[in-house]
């Protein structure tokens, strides 16, 4: 499926590019302040993204919505969107407790701490979670990371349907903000960055 916005195809993906979606996601969030509170070192936090994020994109390839946007020369993939719709109950990931202790080595407790976290500000009623919105570092502010919001957006407001995330940096919380966002509560990660729990509701 294919939705022509803003000079770009943004489509939904397919099982077969997980890899190519993973890659894309640990390049453009393997440094961000949340990565860095969770493995201060930079050379394991390298190492470690890719399977870190290898769990969530296998996650949403089989119980979520991806959307992504290749560069019209060289097909390189350069955004994705990984969306959860969490109108009814879907199951945990397979063996998460397991996988992540094995990726994440000395940063499992932080990550145990980001989940208990996370999940304590999650909303109970129906609405679609925004898991991941990535952009490869050399393609941002071409409004990439926007077009792949109004994709899921315009789909959401005809459904009536809310929508959450939580941002991990001032700059991702305003450009969500420009969406329609509104700040619902921070959350404050133990002697880390805080994050912003954010609320969109439908629009007509």
């Amino acid at each position: 499926m294919t939705y022509a916005i803003q000079e770009l195809v943004i489509r939904h993906v397919s099982p077969f590019d997980t890899e190519e979606i993973t890659d894309l996601v640990a390049e453009a969030m393997w440094d961000g302040p949340v990565a860095r509170w969770l493995h201060p070192d930079p050379v394991m936090r390298r190492r470690t993204s890719p399977r870190y994020f290898e769990i969530f994109v296998e996650y949403a390839l089989q119980y979520g919505e991806v959307y992504s946007t290749a560069d019209a020369d060289d097909g390189r993939m350069c955004g994705v969107a990984l969306w959860f719709p969490l109108t009814s109950m879907i199951p945990p990931p397979i063996d998460y407790e397991r996988r992540i202790k094995e990726v994440t080595e000395t940063a499992f407790d932080r990550v145990q701490q980001l989940d208990a976290a996370l999940d304590a500000q999650h909303p109970l009623e129906p609405h679609h979670y925004l898991a991941f919105l990535a952009v490869r570092p050399t393609r941002q502010n071409e409004g990439i990371g926007s077009a792949l919001l109004d994709r899921h957006h315009a789909r959401l407001d005809r459904a009536g349907l809310p929508a959450y995330l939580e941002a991990n940096d001032p700059r991702n919380r305003d450009l969500y903000l420009r969406h329609g966002y509104q700040v619902r509560s921070v959350i404050q990660l133990p002697d880390g960055p805080p994050l912003w729990a954010m609320w969109r509701a439908p629009m007509a």
